[in-house]
């Protein structure tokens, strides 16, 4: 039964690219009459999901409601980090009246979870649900790691291999914590994608999971908000590769961040990161771009080979400069090899 003293809190996992900051953006344009707060844990030391959020504030969830914690996983700095923000937010004249936390895509949401435990927090806020998203599309072709072939012949190869791949694992992890999985970019995936996809999130859940289809982020709020799962007791429920051991270290990932002059062709720009993901094995690329003549901020987003770009917003007081933040395995960053072929 949901504790009304206690401030709901739901937690918005998925992985990279999946469209977790689209669905927030969502969620604060429609709020249910409810005062929001946004908490987003960026990893890299460029926040972008942050600065898109903030373009969005309003009287529901004004900007300083959207708190960005960067280059660090939250779960890893409880104490240094998450708790103090929490105490922030619920200190504030106006108490928000629900909480949204948007983990990094690499995170794992059980340590999260644990969290809440804490005794400082623990009578006042409680996990409402954990809504994961999963892209339909990369999910139906088994995208969740770079190159499954080449993983899969790895493991073949070597006897002593017989651990999943980190990529593998975060996504286990995160439809294992789930209360609700959404399939994010259910147009591009049709319908036999969305079935193929729906199957494999099926084969990999612990128990049944209402899984359901979603495109630009759109979701009914009520479907997905105000479940009362009070997941931070139902941790049994939840099983995890890192039980019993905190082990997740990021070493697994890095991220670097690429900063550029004015662009004089994004299309050219767009065609160098599709280049990056097929040539040296990039998961994801995010950040802005000032492209030349134009006043906007160009977002660019990309997952693996699908680029994503729209000019956002003007740039303001803000220095205009291109800046992105590159995500790859832990070998497969090469700030030079990078750089070059961004600059190409």
């Amino acid at each position: 039964m949901t504790d009304l003293s206690k401030i709901p809190v739901t937690v918005i996992t998925g992985f990279l690219g999946a469209g977790k900051t689209t669905l927030i953006r969502h969620l604060m344009m429609n709020p249910q009459g409810k005062r929001l707060a946004v908490l987003v844990n960026e990893f890299g030391t460029a926040g972008v999901d942050g600065d898109i959020l903030k373009s969005c504030a309003d009287e529901n969830c004004p900007e300083n409601n959207i708190v960005e914690l960067a280059n660090g996983c939250i779960c890893c700095t409880v104490a240094d980090d998450f708790i103090p923000t929490i105490e922030a937010l619920m200190a504030l004249p106006e108490k928000p009246e629900h909480i949204l936390i948007e983990t990094s895509g690499l995170a794992l949401p059980k340590p999260l979870l644990k969290a809440f435990e804490w005794p400082a927090i623990k009578s006042r806020i409680t996990v409402d649900g954990v809504i994961t998203l999963a892209d339909a599309e990369a999910v139906a072709a088994g995208q969740f790691a770079p190159d499954l072939e080449a993983v899969q012949a790895q493991r073949d190869a070597d006897d002593s291999l017989d651990h999943e791949t980190p990529l593998s694992e975060v996504f286990e992890d995160q439809i294992s914590c789930a209360d609700i999985v959404l399939l994010s970019k259910a147009d591009l995936a049709g319908e036999a994608g969305i079935a193929k996809a729906r199957a494999v999130i099926e084969s990999e859940a612990p128990r049944k999971l209402p899984i359901i289809p979603m495109t630009e982020g759109v979701v009914d709020p009520r479907v997905i908000l105000g479940l009362g799962a009070a997941a931070e007791d139902d941790l049994d429920s939840r099983p995890s590769h890192h039980d019993g051991h905190h082990d997740h270290e990021h070493d697994d990932f890095d991220s670097i961040v690429i900063d550029l002059g004015e662009v004089a062709n994004p299309d050219a720009l767009q065609a160098n990161i599709e280049r990056l993901a097929k040539e040296q094995n990039i998961l994801r690329v995010k950040g802005y771009v000032a492209v030349t003549g134009k006043p906007m901020r160009l977002l660019v987003q990309a997952v693996g080979a699908r680029v994503r770009a729209q000019f956002d917003q003007p740039w303001g007081a803000q220095p205009r400069k291109t800046q992105l933040v590159v995500i790859a395995e832990h070998d497969h960053i090469n700030e030079a090899a990078i750089r070059q072929v961004l600059e190409a």
